[in-house]
């Protein structure tokens, strides 16, 4: 099962609705987000292109009421950081930041993800679990949007790097 992983969206609509498509290209189905995605009209291009999300609020989204009312009108599900989520059979930990990760959470989840740095990030801990960070979504300090596809049988990888002037707005 494939899902897709995205952080640091920081109001960037062309971008995420970018992403997205690449990903609905690829199969995917369901996405998870580490967090900012600042403004409710962030969450405009999972209902429009019908992509489930479950995700968790960070630190730069400060109208939660707003990003709420908005996540239920679609199929959009917003959590405090950090939340454990099943997906399959498999255990996720969502957090934005990743100093809010307790050693004992991390033996309890074959899958962290992680947003705050902006930065792509992929490393195997003792145990087996991996820890992810899909980069930013946004591309605002780094300057290329950024997300991941991951393959939850198989618990490979791919970084997705939005290289096109399309998202330029």
């Amino acid at each position: 099962m494939l899902i897709g992983l995205m952080a640091d969206s920081h109001d960037r609509v062309p971008a995420i609705r970018e992403l997205l498509e690449r990903m609905t290209e690829r199969g995917v189905g369901m996405v998870v987000h580490a967090g900012d995605y600042c403004s409710p009209f962030s969450l405009a291009p999972f209902h429009e292109l019908n992509v489930a999300m479950a995700g968790v609020f960070g630190h730069n989204d400060g109208d939660r009421e707003g990003l709420k009312a908005y996540a239920a009108k679609g199929m959009t599900e917003l959590y405090e950081s950090p939340h454990s989520i099943l997906v399959g059979d498999h255990r996720l930990l969502l957090v934005h930041d990743p100093a809010e990760v307790a050693e004992r959470s991390l033996e309890a989840h074959e899958i962290i993800v992680h947003g705050f740095t902006h930065r792509q990030e992929l490393k195997e801990i003792d145990g087996g679990a991996i820890i992810i960070n899909p980069g930013e979504a946004c591309g605002w300090l780094y300057g290329t949007p950024t997300a991941a596809i991951l393959d939850l049988d198989t618990k490979q990888v791919e970084f997705i790097s939005l290289t096109e002037p399309a998202w330029k707005v």
